[in-house]
């Protein structure tokens, strides 16, 4: 949160083949160096690649529930109070929720040395959307850490 200036939300961007604010948004944080084709390319083909052996219709059906899984709903942060400092469990506004659940994704995918990255990111797709893997299991941590800090919810503000 922005102290000097308000922060104005930009439009969504959407993206090209399926016309998604949320396959936009999973391009734009994996880019690097601005090489945004590439980005789109390695995307693309771990869509490709996680519809292949699924059932669904729909090719976004399996990113849209893994972004969901991996959600976090609540998260800790540091309140400075007198001269102690408390870890305050939160609660996660939505815009920050998803972009934690794609950094996370987008995260162990790079961390997965040896593999593609196409096929790094279908794979922790593939495991967000059957809810375990990485980024399923930071989430649990992040919420077992709110909920043993929830001793201190009273100072939230």
């Amino acid at each position: 949160m922005a102290r000097r200036k308000r922060v104005y939300k930009k439009a969504d961007l959407r993206d090209s083949r399926y016309d998604s604010p949320l396959v936009a948004k999973l391009i734009t944080r994996l880019m690097v160096e601005g090489k945004r084709s590439i980005a789109e390319r390695i995307v693309y083909a771990a869509i490709d690649k996680v519809n292949e052996k699924s059932e669904t219709v729909d090719p976004l059906e399996v990113v849209n529930r893994a972004i969901e899984n991996a959600k976090p709903r609540l998260e800790v942060k540091s309140r400075r109070v007198g001269g102690a400092t408390y870890q305050v469990p939160l609660e996660v506004a939505p815009d920050r929720s998803e972009s934690l659940a794609m950094r996370w994704i987008i995260n162990f995918a790079r961390n997965r040395k040896g593999t593609p990255m196409h096929v790094a990111l279908a794979n922790e797709i593939r495991e967000a959307a059957n809810a375990t893997g990485n980024a399923i299991r930071k989430r649990d941590d992040v919420h077992k850490m709110a909920q043993a800090n929830r001793a201190f919810a009273h100072f939230r503000w």
